[in-house]
C-alpha cells in the first residue's frame, strides 16, 4: 500500500488563475436541447473556462505564485523547491519548471522539476513536494499544478469537449516542525492507461500524417490521435471502485473517521460520479464542495481550485481536510491534512 505520514509540512496559500473567456454548454452547438439539459444533469457542468491561443498552463500558475509571493511578501531568494504538475507542458523539452524559475526570478540554487500527471497530480505532487521539504534542508517551497486540457479537445467531439476546462494553481508550502502529520494513500494501476489517452505524438507512437486523419467513432464524436480520447464508462467504473476504498484505507492508517473532517475535497470529474463517491462514504453533503459547475473539469487543478472557490475562508483555523483524486494512469490517491490553517487567495482571471 501506499500509505505514509509526512511531518513538519506547513501549507500556507493556494492561488487560482482561470482564463476570462467562458463557455457555456447550452450553447455547445453539438448537442440538442435535451442533450444538453442531461449532460448538465448528469455532469454537473454548465461552463466552462477556456485559454486563449499562447496561454498556456505555466502562465496561469505563473500568476497564481505571484500572487502568494506579494500577498505573503516572500522574499524570492529564501524559494528552495518548485515543482511544476501539469500533462500540459510548454515544451517536449526543457521542463518548465526551470523555465519557471526563471521567468519568477528565484534564486539559482531552487530545485526545480517537473511531474507529469493529471487527475492525481495535486495529491501526487503534494507527497513529493513534502517529503523533499520534510527534513528541514528546505524552508519554502512552491507546488505549481494545473492544465490547459483544452488544448488537446475536439471540439467535434461532444463525449469529450463540454467536460474539460482550463486552469493554473499555486500553493505555498512551509517547514513547521510544529505542523500535523500530512497522512498520504497513494495508488496506480498502468493496465487501465488506454481509458483515457491521447494516442500520438510520443515516441512511442510519433506523429504521423495519420495522426491528424479525423476519425468518426458515432454521430457527434470525431477526433484525430492527437485529441484526448476517453472511454467514460471505463473511468466512471474505475472511480467508484477505488477512491471511496482508497479514503477508508488512509483514514483506518490514522485512525480516524470521516466524522473528524469538515471537508472532502475531491478532483472534479463527474458530478454523478463524485456523488455517488459521496453517498459510499456516507458523507454529508455540505461536507464536500464543488466547482465544476462553473469550471468544469480542470484535471490535475481541480482540487486546490475548488478549494480557493469554494472554501475561501473556511479552513483558515485549524480544519482538517481529505483530499482525493482519481483518474488519467489510472493514477488515485488521497491526503488527510489535520489543523490546516490554509488561506485562499482571491480567483485571478486573466486575458
Amino acid at each position: 500500500m501506499g500509505l505514509t505520514s509526512i511531518n513538519n509540512i506547513n501549507i500556507r496559500a493556494i492561488a487560482a488563475c482561470v482564463p476570462k473567456k467562458e463557455e457555456s454548454n447550452f450553447d455547445y452547438e453539438l448537442l440538442t436541447e435535451s442533450e444538453k439539459k442531461l449532460l448538465v444533469k448528469t455532469t454537473g457542468i454548465e461552463k466552462r473556462r477556456v485559454a486563449r491561443d499562447g496561454l498556456c498552463t505555466s502562465d496561469m500558475c505563473l500568476e497564481s505564485a505571484e500572487q502568494i509571493i506579494k500577498e505573503f511578501n516572500i522574499n524570492k531568494e529564501e524559494i528552495d523547491v518548485l515543482i511544476f504538475v501539469s500533462q500540459t507542458l510548454d515544451y517536449f523539452l526543457p521542463a518548465t519548471s526551470i523555465i519557471l524559475q526563471d521567468r519568477l526570478g528565484l534564486s539559482k540554487n531552487t530545485v526545480a522539476f517537473d511531474i507529469v500527471l493529471g487527475c492525481s497530480g495535486y495529491v501526487y505532487g503534494l507527497s513529493v513536494i513534502s517529503g523533499l521539504m520534510s527534513n528541514g534542508n528546505f524552508k519554502k517551497g512552491l507546488l505549481l499544478v494545473g492544465d490547459k486540457s483544452t488544448f488537446s479537445l475536439s471540439k467535434e467531439d461532444k463525449s469529450t469537449y463540454p467536460l474539460f476546462g482550463d486552469v493554473g494553481t499555486a500553493t505555498y508550502i512551509e517547514y513547521d516542525p510544529n505542523a500535523s502529520p500530512i497522512d498520504f494513500n497513494l495508488q496506480s494501476d498502468g493496465s487501465g492507461y488506454e481509458a483515457i489517452i491521447i494516442p500520438d505524438g510520443g515516441t512511442r507512437s510519433p506523429w504521423t500524417e495519420e495522426t491528424d486523419k479525423v476519425i468518426e467513432i458515432e454521430k457527434g464524436v470525431k477526433r484525430n490521435k492527437r485529441n484526448l480520447w476517453l472511454d467514460g464508462i471505463e473511468v466512471f467504473n474505475f472511480s467508484l471502485r477505488e477512491a471511496a476504498p482508497n479514503i477508508r484505507e488512509l483514514l483506518e492508517y490514522n485512525n480516524t473517521t470521516t466524522d473528524d473532517y469538515d471537508y472532502f475535497v475531491f478532483h472534479q470529474a463527474n458530478k454523478l460520479m463524485n456523488e455517488s463517491i459521496r453517498k459510499k462514504l456516507k458523507l454529508p453533503a455540505e461536507k464536500v464542495p464543488y466547482s465544476l459547475q462553473d469550471y468544469g473539469n480542470t484535471s490535475s487543478g481541480s482540487i486546490p481550485l475548488t478549494m480557493v472557490t469554494q472554501l475561501g475562508g473556511k479552513i483558515e483555523n485549524k480544519s482538517n481536510i481529505i483530499l482525493s483524486a482519481f483518474g488519467v494512469g489510472l493514477s488515485w490517491g488521497a491526503a488527510a491534512i489535520k489543523n490546516a490553517n490554509i488561506k485562499c487567495l482571491p480567483l485571478i482571471e486573466m486575458d
